[in-house]
């Protein structure tokens, strides 16, 4: 054993032994105490006492103690007496530490006086809220978590606040959201019949679900999971190393669908690519898809070449040609159904096996148009976009939240599911998902966090499952595999490195007249489709 060994047993023991010791001897040490301070004060009575009187004192101190020795147990009475006394003058009489103030209490307090001046007026004879108030009278109910964070909050209003406006609304619940802590949501209820405002904390969605294969129905699609009580389904999933059960934000698809195309708002780095490629590997085995990267950073290059992949254009002139061509097949399909109500046959098989467009970014497409003085991308989304659920055409479109207002008209009315990933500014919720939004934001948005609203329904929670890009190099080795297993391959999933595809021909269709179109589409090369029609 070393000496600092040695050293640190030896001081272990001598703590021990001191503890030991002061447990022991803690009376004696009480008594002793109160024995000096017995002492202290005799010493201070006799200098006190003028010297002409010092000699009866004492002649009576020695009386005294004579008339006590010779009673019975006189001497020991007056031990008992004086150890009595020394004990109880001894004892620790240091003042009592002063108990902690409640943070709870400190935090409604607060949360009451920032109120004030927004739920208080002058001609108020009887304010619900004032200066120097008691929150008491204005919170019904309140409880806080084991770390002293508000969960749930149940307070009162006055019946003159104007809790129909969005702006006087969002003020409260700022003012509220900032004293109880930006580190979490909250979503608000308000109940205008009765003058209530119910504050509830949200417990953070789960980050760790990756892409998978999802028990849904034909047509329904993943857009994420939100909470349990925005949502009456759950579905399994695997997260971590097992299996559990999430709620799932769906989005129903197809020609009897609500909702047919969707609008995807969001920061940069905050999952809107992730979700385009969510959504297509979630619908390539039974549909076809046309990829167009309006940002041109490769984000969907893991596509390129894949069965049921139309193309992946990144530069104008193929995506004008894209365009133009899904404008055309979106016409024949029409025309392909109209021609069979007619004749009272079945559509062919071509014209109602879904066909996927999935623009990402697509104003930074019109803006080179634009400079080359060339057709805007998104007029020629016009037909796919009022016409697409007859022609089983859905369009997806992720834009930045800052270009929203660079998007057309018509595709801004036609997606009618929406979402916003990363933070939103509250005065924003309405123009991005068409309502206010009833949750406040958290200062921490992890990638995939947003709210979705599909319809006219309220918005929910989401978080898109982790779908990263398998070509980056940062991607986690455990999301890569799962991207990778669920890419659509010809034979197996390991394959060739493929050659430098051809540039992809979009041949015209010209629609005959008789319901004896056929479309095949053929690989000439790895990454290179040729669209020919019959």
């Amino acid at each position: 054993m070393t000496f600092t060994e040695h050293l640190a047993r030896g001081r272990d023991f001598a703590r021990t032994a001191g503890d030991h010791a002061a447990d022991m001897f803690g009376p004696l040490i009480t008594i002793g105490r109160g024995l000096r301070s017995h002492g202290r004060w005799t010493l201070g009575k006799w200098n006190d006492t003028p010297k002409d009187k010092r000699g009866p004192a004492l002649l009576a101190v020695v009386a005294v103690g004579a008339a006590v020795a010779l009673l019975p147990y006189g001497p020991l009475l007056a031990l008992v007496a004086l150890m009595g006394s020394a004990a109880w003058v001894g004892r620790d009489r240091g003042p009592a530490a002063e108990p902690a103030p409640d943070t709870s209490q400190l935090k409604l307090a607060a949360i009451y006086i920032a109120l004030t001046p927004y739920l208080v007026h002058d001609s108020d004879p009887s304010p619900l809220y004032s200066h120097g108030g008691d929150f008491k009278e204005a919170f019904n109910s309140w409880e806080f978590d084991a770390e002293g964070r508000l969960t749930a909050l149940d307070l009162r209003y006055p019946a003159y606040f104007t809790d129909t406006e969005p702006h006087a609304r969002a003020r409260i619940e700022h003012v509220i959201h900032s004293k109880a802590g930006r580190s979490r949501e909250y979503r608000f209820t308000w109940d205008e019949e009765t003058n209530h405002l119910q504050v509830a904390a949200l417990a953070p969605l789960p980050t760790d679900i990756v892409a998978q294969r999802f028990v849904t129905a034909q047509g329904e699609l993943v857009l994420g999971f939100t909470d349990t009580t925005s949502t009456s389904r759950m579905i399994p999933v695997h997260q971590g190393s097992g299996t559990t059960h999430q709620p799932p934000v769906l989005w129903r698809t197809g020609p009897r669908s609500p909702e047919p195309h969707l609008l995807a708002l969001g920061t940069h780095g905050h999952g809107t690519s992730s979700l385009l490629r969510s959504l297509a590997l979630q619908v390539l085995p039974y549909a076809d898809i046309v990829v167009l990267d309006g940002a041109g950073s490769g984000e969907h290059a893991c596509l390129v070449g894949r069965p049921g992949v139309y193309t992946v254009e990144t530069s104008l002139h193929g995506a004008l040609a894209a365009l133009e061509w899904a404008a055309n097949e979106t016409q024949r399909r029409l025309d392909a159904h109209n021609l069979a109500k007619r004749t009272g046959t079945a559509p062919p098989a071509d014209a109602v096996r879904p066909l996927w467009l999935l623009l990402d970014h697509p104003a930074e497409l019109s803006e080179l148009a634009q400079a080359e003085d060339r057709t805007d991308p998104q007029d020629l989304l016009e037909l796919p976009l009022r016409h697409g659920r007859t022609a089983h055409v859905t369009v997806v479109v992720a834009e930045y939240l800052d270009a929203l207002g660079r998007l057309k008209p018509t595709l801004r009315s036609a997606a009618r599911a929406r979402l916003v990933l990363g933070p939103l500014d509250p005065d924003l919720a309405p123009e991005a998902l068409g309502t206010a939004l009833d949750i406040t934001p958290s200062s921490h948005t992890p990638p995939g966090r947003g709210y979705a609203r599909l319809g006219n329904q309220p918005p929910v929670r989401l978080q898109v499952p982790a779908t990263p890009d398998p070509l980056d190099e940062e991607t986690p080795a455990d999301q890569r595999d799962a991207v990778i297993a669920l890419l659509p391959h010809a034979d197996t999933r390991t394959e060739a490195p493929a050659p430098t595809p051809a540039p992809l021909s979009l041949a015209k269709p010209e629609l005959p007249t008789v319901p004896e179109c056929e479309r095949t589409g053929e690989l000439d090369s790895p990454g290179t489709a040729v669209l020919r029609f019959l």
